[in-house]
């Protein structure tokens, strides 16, 4: 069975773009905080949803709406309907994160497919197999905290599908734990979808030393004509004691293209690429890749590798937990 080809769409151009470039499965979500990449500029209407969808369809691929915030007590009919409007839709899955909304999901949308999100940090057989003996999950997406043999474990003792992340940002927390940006900023990545938002984002010239800030605090100091980059406070650039550099997580993007065959043979049913913030010719790029690594894969002849080097964060590449280098 070819390994399924997962890709991020931020924008109605991006999925068109994944999708031309031969994207198996498409994840997008809607413009609202029931979704973890609430940005201004991304994200889908109601309408351009349908239309996602639909040409999707036409071309053979299939559409994930990533619903995976928790939602707030007292406003879940938002997080309900924007189940109820995926499904409209035509999606052919739900991503979602919250056991309340997905055991509404399995009552109200019986017909509609469940994935389980990163976002629930569900790491073992037994978390895995009650979602999908209780609340009929089909398919969990896994945190990036796992090596190939311990994915291999789970899937010896599930029968749910397993989705693992191949390229793009990485995050010290276990997923759906991180409360960092919501120190900083008073906006929570796991509840208003929101991690380093743009809104609390400001540069500031201090004699020529350019200072990068987030909520308030510094998180980049760069000189003059130096590149400042976006303040996302795990990768920021902090002094502990002697110490001086980045001493959360370094500015690096996972690439695990040369673990697919190990992948593969772990029992892995999808390949997920993260990204929903990137620009279409991105998407489209890495997308190609993996598609043709994939294939080479299946035809029995050798991967493209290397092609993806300058679309890393920093120029930069890990295998992260795959490899337990860091862990």
């Amino acid at each position: 069975m070819v390994m399924e080809i997962v890709c991020p769409a931020g924008t109605p151009a991006a999925l068109r773009a994944a999708v031309k470039a031969g994207a198996h499965t498409v994840y997008c979500g809607f413009a609202d905080e029931t979704n973890a990449r609430n940005f201004p500029g991304l994200n889908f209407s109601r309408e351009e949803m349908r239309e996602g969808v639909a040409f999707a369809h036409g071309h053979g691929a299939k559409v994930l709406v990533a619903i995976n915030t928790f939602p707030r007590a007292g406003g879940e009919a938002l997080w309900h309907r924007a189940v109820a409007d995926a499904e409209q839709a035509g999606a052919d899955a739900v991503i979602l994160a919250d056991l309340g909304l997905l055991a509404n999901t399995a009552r109200q949308h019986p017909g509609l497919r469940c994935h389980l999100s990163v976002q629930a940090a569900a790491a073992n057989a037994d978390m895995i197999n009650f979602y999908g003996r209780e609340l009929g999950v089909k398919r969990v997406v896994l945190p990036r905290v796992l090596s190939v043999p311990e994915i291999a474990a789970i899937n010896a003792e599930t029968e749910v599908e397993t989705e693992v992340f191949v390229f793009g940002g990485l995050c010290v927390m276990a997923e759906g734990r991180c409360a960092m940006s919501s120190w900083a900023t008073g906006k929570s990545p796991n509840m208003n979808g929101v991690c380093s938002p743009a809104s609390h984002v400001e540069y500031h010239d201090q004699g020529g030393v350019l200072d990068a800030r987030l909520g308030g605090y510094t998180i980049h100091r760069v000189g003059a004509g130096e590149s400042a980059p976006y303040p996302t406070l795990c990768k920021g650039v902090f002094r502990a004691g002697d110490a001086e550099g980045h001493l959360f997580e370094d500015a690096v993007s996972l690439n695990a293209e040369h673990l697919i065959p190990q992948l593969k043979k772990a029992g892995v049913t999808a390949l997920k690429i993260e990204g929903r913030q990137r620009s279409r010719a991105y998407v489209a790029q890495v997308v190609r890749n993996f598609r043709a690594a994939v294939d080479a894969l299946e035809a029995g002849q050798p991967m493209p590798e290397g092609m993806l080097a300058r679309l890393s964060e920093g120029q930069a590449t890990t295998t992260g937990a795959y490899k337990k280098t860091w862990r």
